[in-house]
């Protein structure tokens, strides 16, 4: 793990694959692995500007990453990209073809683009976005962009694990009333009506307005800045620059006045607390007595003769006294 951890370090794009590949495996014996690699590249993480990217499916979030990441790299800048794909509630199979839409940035060699399967977690990402993240940090990354499965208004999770949280919307895609619709709405920093070109310019003209309204009914999460709401043209690369330059002016006022700081150290301490209850959940399962239990309580509660939460207090009592 110190050696793939150097490498990391160095910039080694087939080494920052492998890694992230060991810290998504779901193999017990990976875990001590993937935490030994994390605790060697650490020191070199926290340096990039984490943005979270959502919308709906069909909004154009990878056609926005493809023309914001060339404008990046046009920069000076490296990002990397972790796509979260859907995952078949059927077959379990996911089809990872985020880089087919990202044609440009995916050969980019100042770019990196991942795309990892969303499996059983909720909230839009895989169950360890958070330490993909940290490893393309590791790697010099100094921009990384979440994409998020794009599922819905319940679709929050990625604002967990980042600075700043972009929302893409469609020209039409709701009046203000659909605006002021909790969730995640509440936690979008800059809203981007994409698609703004053509016939639709006009009416995306109208969704900017709408949502612009509907903002003022919300609190924002943040003191030191409001949320914006633009329009723009992935696909003809407009408006773009004017996003990049919002974002960049959001990080700077949350740097200046410490909400930035103090929402990272948030995201740490609930990353842990996450962790924490994880293994214990995972060493529950596998105390003799519970497995002992499980069958019957599971048959009980199935029948409709015991609740769930007193069949799930009888199985911490028996992991309580496994010893």
């Amino acid at each position: 793990m110190q050696a793939l951890a150097q490498q990391i370090l160095a910039g080694q794009r087939r080494a920052l694959a492998k890694g992230i590949t060991l810290v998504e495996s779901t193999k017990a014996v990976h875990r001590l692995d993937a935490a030994a690699l994390l605790s060697n590249v650490m020191s070199a993480t926290g340096g990039a500007l984490r943005i979270g990217i959502s919308g709906a499916p069909g909004v154009g979030k990878s056609t926005f990453i493809e023309a914001l990441g060339r404008y990046l790299t046009r920069l000076g800048h490296k990002v990397a990209v972790l796509a979260v794909d859907p995952t078949s509630a059927v077959t379990g199979g996911s089809i990872l073809g985020d880089k087919t839409r990202m044609p440009d940035l995916s050969v980019n060699p100042n770019a990196f683009v991942r795309p990892s399967p969303a499996g059983r977690t909720l909230g839009g990402v895989t169950r360890r976005t958070r330490e993909s993240m940290l490893l393309c940090e590791a790697a010099g990354f100094d921009v990384v962009l979440i994409e998020t499965v794009g599922v819905g208004q319940s679709e929050t999770a990625v604002s967990d694990m980042t600075d700043l949280f972009l929302l893409l919307l469609s020209p039409g895609g709701g009046d203000d009333l659909q605006g002021i619709k909790r969730g995640i709405m509440e936690l979008a920093d800059l809203v981007l009506v994409n698609k703004s070109d053509g016939p639709q310019a006009l009416i995306s003209q109208q969704t900017v307005a709408d949502y612009r309204a509907a903002l003022t009914f919300m609190r924002a999460r943040f003191k030191a800045i409001k949320p914006e709401v633009q329009a723009c043209s992935a696909l003809e690369g407009v408006g773009i620059e004017t996003a990049w330059s919002t974002l960049v002016g959001f990080t700077e006022k949350l740097t200046e006045s410490g909400e930035g700081q103090q929402l990272r150290m948030t995201q740490s301490k609930a990353w842990m607390w996450g962790e924490t209850a994880e293994i214990l959940l995972e060493e529950l399962k596998q105390s003799t007595a519970v497995r002992a239990a499980v069958t019957r309580l599971e048959d009980q509660v199935g029948a409709g003769e015991v609740p769930a939460t007193a069949a799930a207090q009888s199985l911490v009592d028996l992991y309580r006294k496994r010893d």
